[in-house]
């Protein structure tokens, strides 16, 4: 299963990429994920299906990428924790780099942790676990805290 895995990463990195320069290819983005998902972050826990909002969604997000002058995301290491004979975690060490206009560049490393099940030959992403992605890009400096009050 690792080396299924590590391949359907290597398309996700290439599919971001991709998507970064502006030509994001949302069919091929969706195939990396099963019918039904789960996210977990900081903000809470969400489910979704594989589906047009789905892929609406993550083109808002790869433009909010591009707008923050997000430059290239690479994978730095994959690692698999089994859990049986279809399941696994993949535990992904990304950096991304960001140009700034006013300051150096900046590249930033963090985790996320995938849950990824392999049916028929092939691997999917069915949920992922990550961290507070605005307080690790505020901390850089690559957006600007915001003033407003709870």
């Amino acid at each position: 299963m690792e080396s299924t895995v590590k391949e359907l990463f290597e398309r996700y990195e290439r599919l971001f990429n991709q998507a970064l320069g502006g030509d994001a290819d949302m069919d091929a983005v969706a195939s990396l994920y099963a019918t039904d998902f789960i996210a977990a972050s900081p903000a809470g826990v969400t489910s979704g299906k594989n589906d047009e909002r789905l892929q609406k969604v993550m083109a808002q997000g790869y433009a909010r990428y591009r707008e923050i002058e997000t430059q290239e995301m690479r994978i730095r290491h994959v690692r698999t924790s089994p859990i049986d004979e279809h399941h696994c975690i993949a535990h992904v060490a990304w950096t991304a780099s960001y140009a700034r206009k006013e300051a150096p560049d900046v590249t930033i490393d963090f985790d996320v942790h995938y849950l990824v099940q392999k049916l028929g030959g092939e691997a999917k992403v069915f949920g992922w676990v990550a961290g507070d992605e605005e307080a690790l890009l505020k901390k850089h400096g690559i957006i600007q805290a915001s003033s407003e009050t709870a």
